[in-house]
């Protein structure tokens, strides 16, 4: 088996600087270090994880907690993509991930004995039961955590500026010419949800326009059904809306198969905007007018702050909101003659 002291003598560097390239030490440098990771591929070193544990004090896993009983949001594509940027920053620092849950061992326990027994070293929070005594518990601990799409000055969060996304969906359809617009609501019981939610009822009053409650109907879980049956909804009011804009793009996408299915033609009968720009978003017919999130940064984002936290470089508690973008697409036209 292939050891430090093979790839010191290999590459001309000394034990401790090899043992330092592959803990990620800041005082070798980087093509020091890439020396000696390609050698150290050649050769075909596979590091003790135990011995590495020992000499660093790290376990180099970081725990996932998500949570969502439906098992809807795991494969929606918007947290498949921000899982996969934090998972590209997480590998490239030399960890593994974990997903964390309150069993170990088919005995219930809580999120932080869990973290205590597989010794991770941080905790990712993408969805969780934010009321659960459990997680609370995690929260007051000191296991350096970051936490997505939410807000508390318990921990580090990252999300994107929900409240100013859909005001700037909002300000589109209005320029467009649209005065009757609904909302597909994620629910007020989320935070995005309810963000967004505020950005719409913001954006009524900016513009002033009539707040409709029957314009409000929330989508369940953000899928293409919940956008479909409240496009129904929708449409069968006496004064149906002239534009739609939906908290998520799923919803959006439901939403224009039911005005399809109705025998309405978008965006010539209603305009529809989305929230996310998945990539599906620009290959369906029409393609989506949406709000984008950038999932590569908040991601990334979200995985430097956990590790300067565990390296102890970055000191309280950091509460990043990123910008987003209107992307405009084919989904939306003025309103018609007889809508405005």
């Amino acid at each position: 088996m292939t050891t430090i002291y093979d790839i010191a003598k290999k590459t001309g560097y000394s034990p401790t600087t090899v043992s330092k390239a592959f803990n990620n030490y800041s005082d070798v440098r980087e093509k020091t270090r890439q020396d000696i990771l390609r050698t150290a591929r050649e050769m075909g070193y596979v590091p003790n994880a135990h011995a590495r544990t020992l000499t660093t004090k790290k376990s180099w896993t970081i725990g996932i907690l998500f949570v969502e009983s439906t098992g809807v949001g795991i494969r929606h594509p918007f947290f498949s993509a921000v899982i996969e940027s934090f998972k590209q920053v997480a590998v490239a620092k030399g960890y593994d991930l974990m997903f964390i849950s309150k069993d170990v061992g088919g005995k219930q326990s809580g999120y932080l004995e869990n973290c205590r027994i597989r010794g991770v070293d941080g905790v990712v929070v993408f969805l969780s039961d934010y009321v659960d005594p459990y997680f609370q518990e995690l929260l007051d601990s000191d296991l350096p955590t970051v936490i997505l799409d939410f807000e508390t000055a318990q921990s580090h969060t990252v999300c994107s500026d929900n409240s100013a996304g859909a005001l700037q969906a909002m300000e589109y359809l209005v320029s467009l010419g649209h005065r009757r617009i609904a909302h597909i609501s994620g629910g007020m019981n989320t935070f995005p949800g309810s963000r967004r939610q505020l950005g719409y009822e913001k954006a009524l009053e900016q513009w002033d326009l009539e707040r409709r409650e029957s314009y409000i109907v929330t989508g369940e879980f953000y899928t293409l059904e919940g956008g479909y049956e409240a496009m129904k909804q929708l449409l069968q009011l006496p004064e149906p809306p002239t534009a739609v804009f939906a908290s998520g793009d799923l919803l959006a996408l439901g939403a224009i198969m039911a005005a399809k299915d109705s025998g309405l033609n978008v965006p010539r009968d209603i305009s529809v905007v989305g929230y996310d720009d998945i990539d599906l978003a620009k290959y369906i017919t029409p393609a989506l007018t949406t709000v984008r999130q950038d999932t590569a940064l908040l991601g990334s984002q979200a995985a430097e702050v956990l590790f300067d936290t565990i390296n102890g470089t970055l000191n309280g508690y950091k509460a990043l909101v990123l910008p987003t973008e209107i992307i405009v697409r084919a989904s939306c036209a003025p309103p018609p003659a007889n809508g405005e």
